[in-house]
């Protein structure tokens, strides 16, 4: 062992103050440097942990918002259709009832109109006897006076 010593000159001394350096470097490192290092890298996995979590819950939310939207969507479709179903009802009875009230004011208008109609025919008709009776007083007279005039010669 002594030729191995002494071939790579080995001395004890050197390898105790190497191993005391090694040990005080490695305090160092570990004090300073290993030990913040895993407490960043404990925080640090601690936030992608908390965000992970975060973004499943935000997740779940937003499911839970797209449904809540798709059933409010699907509500109001329906209750706009019967509205307008409502719509069209009570328009088609706004419909029929000016339909009725216009037959009835035609109707009306027609009545009143045969009224008048009938009015003036029967203005016309005495106006026409009169008429006949002044034309036909007329022609007596001319033919009484042509019977006269007749005589008289």
């Amino acid at each position: 062992m002594e030729s191995i010593i002494s071939t790579f000159h080995i001395d004890w001394k050197i390898i105790v103050a190497q191993a005391i350096n090694f040990v005080i470097v490695f305090v160092i490192l570990y004090l300073y440097a290993l030990k913040p290092l895993s407490k960043l890298m404990k925080e640090r996995g601690e936030k992608i942990a908390k965000g992970i979590d975060d973004a499943k819950t935000n997740a779940e939310i937003l499911d839970k918002s797209r449904k809540e939207y798709e059933d409010i969507l699907v509500k109001a479709r329906a209750e706009a259709n019967v509205v307008f179903q409502i719509g069209v009802k009570e328009a088609e009875n706004k419909k029929n009832e000016m339909l009725e009230k216009a037959k009835g004011e035609v109707g009306t208008m027609i009545e009143a109109g045969k009224k008048t109609l009938e009015t003036e025919k029967v203005k016309m008709v005495e106006e026409a006897k009169t008429e006949i009776v002044s034309l036909a007083m007329q022609a007596t007279e001319k033919l009484i006076k042509s019977k006269q005039d007749l005589n008289n010669l």
